[in-house]
């Protein structure tokens, strides 16, 4: 009898022990990949309301319709968009203070509130804005997409336009509408890059996800031209997405773009649809020539790169000039990578630097700021979209970090061998206040599965605590 209690005692303890170990591999394997940190995060969208007075001439705000999605760093401010998803949302273009030490801070409209109200003068100066791009000129683009209640009954209050401010003044220095032969009934203007290695000769590039096609702007010039390919088209095998256990179908066409300069005055523009897992390319040499655009179909500038693998369709992109990486959000992985143009745009040669199911439940914008930090908003726009947002958890979050602590131990890093920090192939400009001195580590409960190779310490938790639960069974074993 003492033997048996004995024995089943010890047995007991080694269950628990195995227990215990198999908990702790599983909390490791667990843990976030990346040095992003949580910046801002928001239960639910408000606005910084200067009186009631000004709130009453917003007599259809809604709050649970404010779902942000764009953002930009410019000067010590941060811009966050709003799209009119819905009528409630207040306003389409906002800004916070980065000295702005509260978690949840209130969104400030910019210009000004009067930009977005509706009045007797019709639809407001902003309607409706997915993205915004700051240039090194002081100006920042927006490109105004003139549609509302995107979500409801979708109505084009006014042409998609091309709104170019002075951060300076905060003047508006033109708006340019972008012509009806350039545009289709489909047409929705999501993102824009911006080449300005000249202030008078400044490019900007609008990507239309729904012609599909790309409008090209010229500054100096003040007019714009059509370029139409078929690499902009969706991927018929690309349009399936699910997120956050949401199934879905989207038929987006061209979306992330991201420019590389090349040191002659141009650059590449590195581009892709949404729908679809493919990168491409093409010199801006040949997208600034009107006389040109009409061969674009037919033309070898337009390079094919590769794949990302499996469900590797991405928003956004963006090129860090210091480190010289591409950074683009993986929507369907909730995942920031990274890939150096110097390799071969191969799943082998692109790496992870952030993956979370919690904080980048889906990525929807990025930028690199001058400093060298990489700013990501993530907004969980399918749940939005499909369910129900649950307003008494945290939904939207914008993340930061260091370009070069995030590819330190990565395929990025020109140190560090690809084979150990690779994305298996079987995965399903202005300076600016120094954030980094008010972050803290918010959001520490993080729920991502094991099917790629992080960072060397990542590696090395893993090695331990597969160690701690064979030691635990061969014990048992006895």
């Amino acid at each position: 009898m003492i033997f048996f209690f004995i024995r089943t005692t010890t047995m007991r303890s080694w269950a628990l022990s195995i227990v215990v170990a198999a908990a702790i591999l599983i909390a490791l394997l667990d843990g976030a990949i990346g040095k992003l940190r949580v910046a801002y995060r928001w239960k639910q969208i408000d606005y910084d309301w200067p009186s009631n007075d000004i709130k009453r001439h917003f007599p259809d705000y809604k709050q649970e319709d404010n779902l942000p999605l764009g953002l930009e760093v410019a000067g010590d401010r941060l811009f966050v968009t709003v799209p009119r998803w819905r009528q409630g949302v207040a306003a389409s273009l906002n800004y916070i203070w980065l000295n702005d030490t509260r978690e949840s801070p209130p969104l400030i409209p910019y210009p000004s509130w009067e930009a977005h109200q509706y009045g007797a003068a019709g639809v407001p100066e902003i309607v409706s804005t997915f993205r915004v791009r700051a240039d090194r000129c002081n100006r920042l683009w927006i490109l105004d997409t003139g549609l509302t209640d995107i979500l409801g009954n979708p109505e084009q209050q006014a042409p998609p336009a091309l709104i170019v401010y002075d951060l300076m003044s905060n003047r508006m220095l033109r708006k340019y509408v972008i012509p009806s032969d350039q545009r289709t009934a489909d047409s929705l203007f999501a993102n824009i890059a911006v080449e300005d290695y000249s202030c008078d000769d400044s490019y900007g590039y609008l990507g239309d996800l729904g012609g599909p096609g790309l409008v090209v702007y010229s500054w100096s010039l003040n007019k714009s031209w059509l370029i139409k390919h078929h690499s902009f088209h969706p991927d018929p095998m690309g349009g399936e997405f699910k997120v956050s256990g949401i199934s879905f179908q989207w038929n987006d066409g061209l979306f992330g773009m991201a420019l590389a300069p090349t040191g002659d005055g141009y650059s590449t523009l590195y581009y892709h649809p949404l729908s679809s897992g493919m990168e491409f390319s093409v010199s801006t040499r040949f997208l600034r020539d009107p006389l040109r655009a009409s061969s674009a179909e037919t033309s070898p500038e337009f390079q094919t790169l590769g794949s990302r693998g499996p469900n590797g369709q991405s928003s956004v992109s963006f090129l860090d000039p210091k480190t010289g990486i591409l950074f683009y959000a993986l929507t369907n992985l909730n995942a920031i990578a990274c890939w150096k143009p110097q390799n071969k745009f191969i799943v082998q040669q692109q790496g992870y630097v952030y993956q979370d199911n919690v904080t980048m439940v889906f990525p929807n914008d990025l930028k690199v700021d001058r400093n060298g930090n990489l700013w990501v908003l993530s907004d969980r726009l399918p749940i939005f979209m499909y369910s129900h947002l649950d307003l008494h958890d945290y939904n939207f979050r914008i993340l930061m970090g260091s370009t070069e602590e995030l590819i330190m131990n990565t395929v990025c890093a020109s140190s560090s061998p690809y084979t150990t920090t690779s994305i298996y192939d079987r995965r399903d400009h202005m300076d600016h206040f120094d954030h980094n001195n008010h972050l803290d580590h918010r959001d520490h409960t993080m729920s991502i599965s094991p099917r790629i190779t992080g960072n060397s310490a990542g590696s090395a938790k893993i090695e331990i605590a597969t160690v701690m639960l064979l030691m635990c069974l061969s014990k048992a074993l006895v």
